[in-house]
């Protein structure tokens, strides 16, 4: 595996375009969360696919599918964060926190299982946590038992973190951000119980909240207990995808407090997180549903997104032709 190109600061947030040993190219990321020092929470993020088949409104991976790696493939990547920070794969920070969501549904991935059963003794790193975020696509249940049965002789004791992309409560319009065959609240929610146990993380409901779409908090409570789940609510992240799509953020990616529906969730009896990062994560393009190969092929520019150059590699000679 080799570097491609980078682009970011080392004090917020990297994106790496990395070319695997099969001649295909991925993206990963590596961030810290000002001011917390790294030696204190150290994120990366690894690709579980080559592109995304989902194709969410609001995300540039969506696009340019070609397959999935495997778990090697995907090790490639942590190996390379890793070593390049830490070598000798000792990672110290007391959060060592592993997203597979830069790009790809990881559910749709057998090989993201076999990644989390290693990774405990692939590195030594007390801090470990790894986190899967998905949409839950229809026909992936042997996926989640089996992920099931890792978290509970890997990760137990809260060291797992779990999270539904939800992102709205009206059915007709979840269909219409996340256009695939998916689970019901109703089997998110069974599987949130049987996944749940004492000094655990509780589930995430992540809501990546666009104006007009509603989340109601009834619609939560019929399916979704408060003791076992709590709600995410981020800004939309600006995406090509978003702007083509009209869709427009209902959080200030500035601004933590102040919103009506935060305030009807914790009402309900959820605890509720308003989750901002960085702004400057954003112009680098390392937040979620954000991805560098969209932003080069595209003629025309986005606010506020993408506004860092790659950097020191031939963006042509990749493949990446602006």
């Amino acid at each position: 595996m080799k570097m491609i190109a980078s682009a970011g600061r080392d004090d917020v947030a990297v994106v790496y375009i990395v070319e695997l040993d099969n001649g295909k190219l991925v993206e990963c990321v590596e961030a810290v969360q000002p001011p917390i020092p790294r030696e204190a929470k150290w994120v990366l993020l690894v690709s579980t696919m080559f592109g995304c088949p989902i194709g969410c409104k609001m995300c540039d991976a969506g696009g340019f599918y070609h397959g999935k790696p495997t778990a090697e493939e995907i090790f490639a990547q942590v190996d390379f964060l890793v070593e390049k920070r830490f070598p000798g794969g000792r990672v110290p920070s007391r959060q060592f926190k592993i997203q597979f969501a830069r790009m790809g549904e990881p559910a749709l991935n057998p090989a993201v299982l076999d990644v989390l059963d290693e990774l405990p003794s692939r590195y030594e790193a007390p801090g470990l946590m790894p986190s899967i975020s998905t949409v839950a696509p229809a026909g992936t249940r042997r996926f989640f038992e089996r992920l099931l049965e890792i978290k509970r002789e890997r990760y137990s004791g809260g060291h797992f973190q779990f999270q539904f992309s939800l992102h709205t409560t009206d059915k007709a319009l979840r269909d219409a951000l996340i256009p695939v065959k998916k689970w019901r609240f109703e089997e998110m929610a069974a599987y949130g119980e049987r996944f749940y146990a004492p000094g655990d993380r509780k589930l995430t409901l992540n809501f990546a909240l666009a104006h007009g779409n509603p989340i109601e908090p009834e619609a939560l409570l019929r399916h979704f207990d408060p003791g076992k789940f709590i709600v995410k609510i981020t800004p939309l992240n600006p995406t090509y995808r978003a702007a083509e799509n009209r869709l427009s953020s209902y959080i200030d990616p500035c601004q933590a407090e102040g919103y009506a529906i935060v305030n009807a969730l914790r009402a309900a009896g959820y605890e509720v997180i308003v989750s901002i990062g960085e702004v400057e994560e954003n112009r680098i393009g390392s937040n979620c549903g954000q991805y560098i190969r969209t932003h080069l092929s595209a003629t025309q520019p986005i606010r506020d997104g993408y506004t860092y150059d790659l950097q020191p590699f031939d963006i042509v000679k990749t493949g990446f032709v602006k």
